[in-house]
């Protein structure tokens, strides 16, 4: 029975979904929604916050301040809660409303950007606030999870040897990229590993990241108007990219079977089984990392009205429900013709 003191002590490492009974290829899926902060950013605000302290970087005036879409500054508001910090959240407008009531629950305060750069979008107007707030307060201590080698060094220490783990014959590796920091760190730690893996990257249509042209992103966590400092793509092997109404299709068939999952997921799900289907006459062993769980997204990308209003009738309608829909009277209370 696991006892714990501070919230980023519990991590479920172990939980994997198989999705060949619904999509009807191979494919198990890493769940790393099970934690306190409700997503994979848990590992990388724990390892840069650590980091920090160690440096020497935090004092009790400071006040953590980040860019972020919102998983990440959910599990940096947890964190700081715990340990007594200060933090502020820079989002801006795509970031779900239960994200942002989270946020501010945990006590921690949220900046929204409503405006994005000519350029470089809502990350850049996002980085350009927070390079702001540090010059003008020393107080204000910016953790850069878009630099910071701590990022990517959380999931080689935890995610891929947990992977590794439970499948030592693994073949392929499906990670969404964001920040890129799971990718990198994944990537990094199998390229050393007793065989050669395959680590297929699963970008969003309309991110810059692999060289794409950029365009409309409404789902929050994956892709970026701007190349990733992070990213080396001397590790990548391939890279997928996923249209937003595939991303939701993806969310609502794997809803219909009881696993209600995020925005980014329907991404990595979508574009692993992409991947999958055209690899014929291969039985490959293959793991797609889940960031993250479905309910902060039930506003947006399983809300009928959201998806119609952006993506019309392309926006991924769920499929019908293979038993039926469960007939409800138009009045309640209401008796049926004799």
């Amino acid at each position: 029975m696991p006892v714990i003191s501070v919230p980023q002590a519990f991590n479920e490492d172990e939980l994997y979904v198989d999705l060949e009974g619904i999509f009807g290829q191979s494919l198990f899926l890493k769940c790393e929604g099970f934690n306190f902060a409700g997503s994979i950013k848990l590992k990388a605000a724990t390892e840069m916050v650590e980091a920090a302290e160690r440096d020497g970087l935090l004092t009790e005036d400071s006040v953590l301040v980040e860019s972020s879409s919102g998983n990440l500054g959910v599990a940096l508001s947890m964190i700081a809660a715990s340990k007594g910090y200060r933090f502020l959240c820079v989002t801006d407008s795509r970031c779900n409303l239960s994200t942002r009531m989270m946020i501010e629950a945990l006590g921690s305060q949220v900046h929204i950007i409503t405006e994005p750069d000519p350029v470089s979008g809502f990350l850049g107007a996002r980085i350009d606030h927070v390079r702001a707030l540090c010059a003008s307060d020393d107080r204000y201590v910016w953790l850069n999870q878009y630099t910071n080698p701590s990022n990517g060094m959380a999931h080689y220490r935890r995610t891929a040897p947990a992977i590794a783990r439970q499948f030592p014959d693994l073949d392929v590796l499906f990670v969404g990229a964001g920040t890129t920091g799971t990718l990198m760190g994944c990537a990094r730690y199998f390229r050393q590993w007793h065989r050669p893996v395959r680590i297929v990257a699963v970008d969003s249509v309309g991110s810059v990241t692999f060289g794409g042209a950029p365009g409309r992103r409404m789902i929050p966590g994956l892709g970026t108007s701007r190349r990733p400092p992070l990213l080396d793509e001397s590790y990548v092997d391939d890279v997928v990219c996923v249209a937003e109404p595939d991303t939701i299709r993806a969310c609502h068939r794997l809803a219909r079977r009881g696993f209600v999952f995020g925005g980014s997921t329907g991404t990595v799900v979508s574009g692993a089984m992409d991947w999958l289907s055209r690899q014929e006459g291969r039985e490959l062993t293959a793991v797609a990392i889940a960031p993250d769980l479905g309910e902060r997204y039930l506003e947006t990308i399983y809300q009928t009205n959201w998806v119609q209003d952006l993506y019309g009738g392309a926006g991924g309608a769920p499929p019908p429900r293979e038993r039926g829909a469960v007939p409800v009277p138009a009045t309640a209370g209401a008796r049926a013709p004799a």
